[in-house]
């Protein structure tokens, strides 16, 4: 059965391969640290094996409302606002096509929806890798940040109703 869990030292991250060597690189030499650090947070999903099947990776940021849509924009007072960043969200080769990226998107998704019921927030922030990434998200309700096709923005009224 499909887990997702915190990383920890009895995930195997050496076999993690998802085709895009900068995250395969984080997972197996930073993750870890950034998470005991108090950087970033990196969460794995795996299948009854230590080995990991993708993963995500999340942490708190501030947005300026001058950089978001103008529908946003406008409710927002213009100093810098607290919000959380998905920094990265891998799938292994072997795994992809298989609903797994959805599945762990869905967890940041329902982890941003946790944090902001602890502490203020206004969305969540990815960059995309590329326009078919940026597709997969605004699947899910993400919006284009103006004049910057690649970085996305999930209101976090759109976070509660999935939740």
């Amino acid at each position: 059965m499909a887990e997702i869990a915190p990383l920890s030292r009895d995930h195997d991250r050496s076999g993690f391969d998802c085709g895009v060597p900068e995250l395969d690189s984080y997972l197996k030499a930073t993750a870890r640290q950034h998470g005991e650090k108090g950087i970033s947070r990196t969460f794995v999903l795996t299948e009854g094996s230590p080995a990991i099947l993708g993963y995500f990776t999340i942490t708190l940021c501030e947005v300026m409302a001058r950089s978001m849509p103008a529908k946003y924009a406008r409710t927002y007072p213009r100093h810098a606002l607290p919000a959380v960043r998905l920094g990265r969200l891998a799938v292994s080769r072997k795994e992809q096509g298989k609903g797994h990226g959805e599945l762990l998107l869905t967890e940041a998704i329902r982890r941003t929806a946790l944090i902001a019921e602890q502490a203020g927030l206004i969305g969540l922030y990815v960059d995309a890798k590329d326009d078919a990434a940026r597709a997969f998200y605004e699947h899910f309700g993400f919006v284009s940040l103006p004049d910057k096709s690649l970085q996305l923005f999930l209101p976090i009224e759109t976070i509660r109703s999935l939740s």
